[in-house]
């Protein structure tokens, strides 16, 4: 596994880096080819804070902590990164069967309190796609009292969502064809 580490207003020492680089290295038996952790560490408010994301073909698992020791923080997440695989187990098999990039034989079979029903969609919605800017849609999405909102981008002419972030920020979702 590659381990691509930034950082933002924490200074990286090498200890940790190769600290880092030994507890997602724990993960890599869950994975055939080469994937990669994009991890991000960081101060929240004068707490250190982990996160981590790794991109297998057709399945994301990511984990972010905030803990007083950086350590504790990357070990709590590799833990919920493990957890995620071990709760996804029988959704991913029965999904990605045909995805050779995840080998499933390595992920612990989940215990019987662990396993949650299964997702049913409840409610259907069409949307009508209305050319517009970014900046439009966003007050579009704050006129509907909404946390998204889906439309087609002018510029670029895909379909693209803005978000709420947490504070008073947006976010923009880009897609591409």
């Amino acid at each position: 596994m590659k381990v691509q580490i930034a950082s933002k207003n924490y200074p990286m020492s090498d200890k940790l880096s190769d600290y880092i680089e030994k507890k997602l290295g724990k993960l890599d038996k869950y994975f055939n080819e080469d994937v990669t952790a994009n991890v991000v560490v960081s101060k929240l408010r004068e707490v250190p804070k982990f996160e981590a994301t790794i991109n297998a073909k057709q399945a994301v698992f990511r984990a972010e902590m905030a803990n007083d020791s950086i350590y504790d923080a990357v070990d709590m997440a590799t833990d919920k990164l493990a957890n995620q695989m071990t709760k996804l187990k029988g959704k991913l098999e029965a999904r990605y069967k045909e995805n050779k990039a995840l080998k499933l034989e390595f992920v612990p079979e989940p215990e019987e309190d662990e396993y949650e029903e299964e997702m049913s969609i409840v409610r259907r919605k069409q949307v009508e796609l209305t050319p517009m800017v970014a900046e439009e849609a966003v007050l579009q999405m704050e006129m509907l009292g909404h946390d998204f909102f889906v439309f087609l981008d002018m510029d670029t002419n895909d379909v693209s969502v803005v978000y709420k972030r947490k504070g008073n920020d947006y976010g923009l979702i880009e897609t591409s064809r």
